[in-house]
């Protein structure tokens, strides 16, 4: 009976099926193994520089080059190289943890000349040479530059362009040409500081709202600014005010419209990049329906921190294939793109960190794989973080980290002596880097990850 009701069932048995009395008896059933599940490994390409560059534009949803075929953007943010976050390089300590403190004390201590040659001490070896070669290996085609005004602004000059004004936004642009990548250029911190944080450059001020002259100044810098590159094919878009929260949605969508006036009185070519609120975008209205065209949408994703759930593969899980209940994940968003008929740039956003280097890094191609069928651009945060300890360890929030061994000394620099301090800073263009090795093979792997079957 046994025997019979297996071959009821269709199930294959040596022995064949229908034996009864006088039958020899049957062979037993074969250990059947359960298939294990394929092991998908990266398959690493060499990038392939993408040239030559043309100037790209945005029509509707989509962002195009010159001849009107699609482009997807896909690379990562240059963080603490022209607006310090002083948690990305291991500082931070008595109190000195934005760009305008330290700038305060170094005035305090050396004086104006000396902190602004410290300054470009710094700047001159946080990203070099080595960095841009590195992001071309990874296979991205564009960079996100957050600058600070003071970049380009002498700050004791209002409205007046410093003598080394295009010294930094010149040499990104002119490396990552080299490269076939474009540029995207962002103002984290605008004077006065848009935002309560410390990523403005200035925590706890966010007078950029409250004071006319702030926002005139940054009508200046942008026409500045737009007037220069205006024909620089490289640079992909200009997004004007990162992470613009110290005022409500309404206000900041009509500020933003006299940004995006300025720069179409002296820029006709280029994306101008409409910051998104915290709340969202919806205050803009439907961008064509308020006299604006070649515009992008602008926000930042963070699936698994700063309260959005839990890191790990769930909350991404989630996220990129709507699968998170009341959380629609990506494709609401789409949906509302779709509704003001306008393009999307995700600024920021961290898939890997903390989720172990291979699956961080299998995340992460899912990640930019799902925005890129979107067609939306996206540039992850961030290229380089280091670390008081060094490594990698389980993923952190750089595409390259100093290695263990060479650890970074947390300085304080209100008793640091100015040769620490230099030595500090001319440390970061020469120490040993650790890559982020299974986010570059899967970043550049033909075959595509399935972190979440």
């Amino acid at each position: 009976m046994v025997l019979r009701a297996i071959c009821s069932l269709g199930l294959l048995i040596l022995a064949g099926c229908g034996g009864g009395a006088g039958s020899a008896p049957a062979a037993p059933p074969p250990v059947v193994t359960p298939p294990v599940a394929e092991v998908i490994k990266p398959t690493p390409v060499t990038p392939v520089p993408a040239l030559p560059l043309t100037m790209l534009h945005t029509q509707g949803t989509k962002w195009l080059k010159a001849d009107g075929s699609p482009i997807t953007l896909k690379g990562v943010n240059l963080g603490n190289w022209l607006i310090n976050e002083f948690w990305m390089m291991g500082q931070g300590s008595n109190g000195i943890d934005d760009q305008c403190k330290l700038e305060a004390r170094l005035d305090e201590r050396f004086g104006y000349a000396e902190r602004q040659r410290l300054m470009q001490l710094f700047r001159d070896n946080w990203i070099t040479a080595r960095d841009w070669d590195q992001m071309q290996k990874f296979g991205l085609n564009v960079v996100r530059l957050p600058f600070i005004y003071s970049v380009v602004e002498d700050e004791k000059n209002p409205r007046t362009l410093r003598a080394d004004a295009w010294r930094y936004l010149d040499e990104a642009i002119a490396q990552a040409e080299k490269r076939g990548m474009y540029v995207i250029l962002d103002l984290h911190g605008a004077v006065g500081a848009q935002g309560w944080e410390q990523h403005s450059g200035c925590a706890g001020k966010n007078l950029y709202w409250s004071t006319p002259e702030y926002q005139q100044r940054t009508i200046w810098l942008w026409q500045q600014v737009a007037a220069r590159y205006k024909d620089r094919v490289s640079v992909a878009g200009y997004s004007v005010l990162n992470e613009p929260w110290g005022t409500d949605a309404a206000n900041l969508a009509k500020v933003v419209k006299t940004l995006y006036s300025a720069i179409r009185a002296v820029d006709p070519n280029h994306v101008v990049i409409l910051p998104g609120h915290n709340s969202g975008i919806s205050a803009y209205g439907k961008p064509s329906e308020q006299g604006m065209s070649n515009v992008a949408f602008e926000m930042h994703f963070y699936p698994g921190l700063f309260g959005w759930g839990q890191i790990g593969l769930q909350v991404h899980k989630d996220w990129l294939s709507c699968s998170g209940g009341s959380n629609s994940g990506v494709c609401d968003w789409d949906n509302r793109l779709r509704n003001v008929d306008t393009a999307f740039f995700i600024g920021e956003t961290q898939p890997w960190t903390g989720q172990g280097l291979d699956l961080g890094g299998q995340i992460a191609r899912a990640s930019f794989d799902t925005y890129a069928r979107y067609g939306w651009a996206a540039t992850a945060w961030s290229w380089k973080v280091v670390t008081n300890s060094g490594g990698q360890g389980n993923g952190t929030w750089g595409m390259v980290t100093n290695a263990a061994s060479a650890p970074v000394p947390k300085t304080d620099f209100t008793t640091a002596s100015l040769s620490d301090i230099e030595t500090l800073f001319k440390s970061f263009g020469s120490q040993a880097y650790e890559v982020h090795q299974p986010l570059r093979d899967w970043m550049t792997s033909s075959t595509a990850p399935q972190p979440f079957r």
